[in-house]
């Protein structure tokens, strides 16, 4: 069997879709407020010497069986320090070119 390993968390309670004369328009996403402080505090990206970054990037799906679903990325795991390690490995493999 193998392992899947993902780079987000699955939050907060998400409603089914909003319609509106039988068009999808959007969803509702609802959070407490321990939840929101978590994930500024635990999901937040780093910020570098500009002072740019500190994002939560959210990311509203439809699960398998159809449902609403979000989920919030996570910076610190292991999937996305994976992600990094690859992008950072690319990055010097072609500065490398004289163009």
């Amino acid at each position: 069997m193998s392992e899947t390993s993902y780079d987000s968390v699955l939050v907060g309670y998400t409603e089914d879709r909003i319609m509106d004369d039988g068009k999808h328009i959007g969803y509702k996403i609802r959070f407490k407020d321990h939840e929101l402080v978590e994930m500024a505090k635990k999901y937040a990206t780093s910020r570098n010497d500009k002072g740019e970054g500190g994002n939560v990037y959210l990311k509203i799906f439809r699960s398998k069986n159809d449902k609403a679903c979000c989920s919030v990325f996570d910076p610190n795991s292991a999937a996305a320090k994976k992600k990094r390690e690859e992008r950072q490995a690319s990055k010097e493999t072609t500065d490398d070119l004289p163009f």
